[in-house]
């Protein structure tokens, strides 16, 4: 058309002529252009848990994932899709590593890291987690205003203004596609962490909030691709009132998402749904760790600047086949030397290695230390705790600060509660319920595993190992040829003086367990979820490892043995399927 519009100028210059060519070469060109095919990227990290450099500081050993890794990738996709790669964070990035340690709670002058390695990756969009709102508002206010893009909680809400605390949705504009992403959390915060963390605020049931700012953003927004960045699970899980996980719920009963980017239950999945209107939606969770990303591919067709079709892709990307950013190990080494300083550290010694192992299976060295620890530190009668950690171990010699993030895995809080004996025995007759089988015969599993078992697989428990709590300051047995409910017999005080079911004991426990967490408070002693708070007689401002490494260093060494207040019976049964049950589990062979 070029050709001919120029020939009829030149030659013929004829208006008439002219004029017929232009219009002629218009079309054919606005045909063309009026269609118009955009290709975008969205990377999704989720339950990074400070997990930012190739390195287990508490392990103090190389290791798979990390955001260093994750930088490879994205750099790579960012060399194919330009600006149409879009890198997004869905929280729980706070707390895990002593990397996010350090910055939370120990040197709170600098930039906080997780503020730092993520503008420096580009992150367009975070989401906030159970675990940064666990950090405490000093924590995460820090961590979101040092942020250069919105961290998003459309249903965590400002009681003073009735408002979402912080930006409910972003709107991110790449080649003409206008895509809105919603960013929500779990509501079950009040279930496990104490209201000083999140004064102020409260959390919203996220299928009607959805539903709220779905109808908002598709009149005020109108865009053509709609993202849900929500920090919770799949499905399961009722803690009261509260659906904890409701991902799968959402993108089938509201409709208009397109992709549903989800974690919080570090469970990998990629899967599509249909909604209640048959459209079709991709949910995608990428676990934790930075081991894998989560990799979506969204195409979108356009007619004269109006959506024709679009289709989505995805797939779960493994980050251990990158290599390990030179350039971001480079920019953040500064960082990385501070935090193995602050790991390196000694505090005091250990005479014996102790491990969570054992801990499944009887009174145990590991699990024993920390109820004295607690003890000794609230002045309480009783004490309540559970394995935090599968297997951590913490070998014989010097004991550093890394140490610490193994014998206490999460910042909790340590309070004292106001427990009478039925409730104390109600509460671990419920633990036991979910850690025990009822042995039938010699034969039988001690514990309660998911069945089947399948050969040459190691054993799973039944439910997590974080709800075994086992007690100190009071003699009992656990008969596990009981029925639930009636497996605990609680002898007498560690004393040997009575134990009163009528009396109340000051009982020494973490924040999760105090506020609800697990439902053995609740569900196990009978108490009222909101009478919770009232039987809190005392309560530490920071964290139990603080204390517990303050304790340690006075001390200087540490001597730990298990105080065999308790144990499982007939051992005649127990005994024998203790070794058989701990080999399923680990591997190996009960020392």
């Amino acid at each position: 058309p070029y050709k001919q519009l120029y020939y009829n100028i030149l030659i013929y210059r004829t208006p008439l002529i002219c004029l017929a060519a232009l219009l002629w070469a218009g079309m054919k060109l606005t045909a063309a252009d009026n269609v118009k095919e955009v290709e975008i990227k969205i990377i999704e990290t989720s339950d990074v848990h400070g997990n930012f450099f190739p390195y287990n500081f508490i392990e103090r050993k190389e290791w798979n994932g990390s955001l260093a890794r994750v930088y490879s990738y994205v750099k790579e996709q960012r060399k194919l899709y330009g600006d149409n790669c879009i890198l997004v964070d869905n929280g729980d990035i706070l707390q895990g590593q002593p990397t996010a340690y350090y910055y939370n709670f120990i040197d709170t002058v600098s930039t906080h890291v997780v503020a730092e390695i993520q503008n420096f990756m580009g992150y367009a969009v975070g989401n906030m987690g159970n675990h940064d709102v666990e950090t405490g508002h000093a924590v995460y206010d820090r961590w979101i205003k040092q942020c250069k893009f919105p961290v998003l909680g459309a249903n965590i809400v400002d009681n003073a203004t009735g408002k979402p605390y912080l930006k409910p949705y972003e709107i991110i504009n790449r080649d003409g596609v206008k895509i809105a992403i919603l960013g929500m959390i779990t509501p079950a915060i009040p279930s496990w962490l104490p209201e000083k963390l999140w004064s102020g605020l409260h959390f919203e049931d996220m299928q009607a909030s959805a539903a709220h700012w779905v109808d908002i953003i598709r009149k005020k927004e109108n865009p053509d691709v709609l993202i849900g960045l929500f920090h919770a699970g799949k499905s399961g899980n009722v803690l009261g009132s509260v659906v904890e996980d409701p991902s799968m719920d959402i993108a089938q009963k509201v409709p208009g998402f397109d992709i549903v980017l989800i974690g919080h239950d570090h469970a990998r999945a990629c899967t599509k749904v249909a909604d209640i209107k048959g459209d079709s939606v991709l949910i995608i969770d990428p676990a934790s760790n930075a081991n894998v990303v989560s990799d979506v591919t969204l195409k979108v067709k356009l007619k004269n600047g109006k959506v024709v079709s679009k289709s989505v892709d995805g797939k779960l990307e493994d980050m251990n086949k990158y290599p390990v950013s030179q350039e971001f190990m480079a920019h953040f080494a500064p960082q990385y030397k501070a935090v193995n300083d602050f790991v390196s550290q000694k505090i005091g010694t250990i005479s014996r290695t102790i491990s969570t192992k054992d801990a499944y299976f009887g009174s145990s060295p590991f699990i024993d230390l920390i109820h004295k620890l607690q003890l000794d530190i609230s002045g309480a009668d009783i004490s309540l705790c559970a394995p935090l950690s599968f297997k951590a171990e913490i070998p014989e010699g010097e004991i550093m600060v890394s140490d610490m993030f193994n014998l206490y895995k999460y910042e909790n809080m340590l309070y004292v509660m106001e427990l009478s004996g039925k409730e104390i025995k109600g509460f671990l007759e419920m633990s036991y319920a979910m850690w025990t089988n009822q042995m039938k015969s010699a034969d039988d599993h001690l514990l309660l595993f998911k069945q089947p078992i399948e050969e040459g697989k190691r054993a799973n428990f039944e439910y997590y190992s974080f709800n075994f709590d086992s007690a100190a300051g009071i003699n009992y047995t656990v008969d596990v040829t009981k029925p639930r409910g009636e497996k605990v017999n609680i002898l007498s005080m560690a004393d040997g003086t009575p134990f009163d079911m009528d009396k109340r004991y000051k009982v020494a426990l973490n924040s999760y367990r105090g506020n609800g967490g697990g439902d053995l408070l609740t569900i196990g002693a009978g108490i009222a979820k909101e009478d919770l708070s009232e039987r809190i007689v005392f309560a530490t401002d920071k964290d139990l490892r603080y204390y517990l490494m303050q304790y340690i260093e006075q001390q200087k060494s540490l001597h730990p043995h298990a105080m065999h207040q308790w144990k499982f019976i007939p051992e005649e049964w127990t005994v024998p399927a203790a070794k058989r049950d701990y080999k399923l589990l680990f591997g190996e062979d009960k020392e």
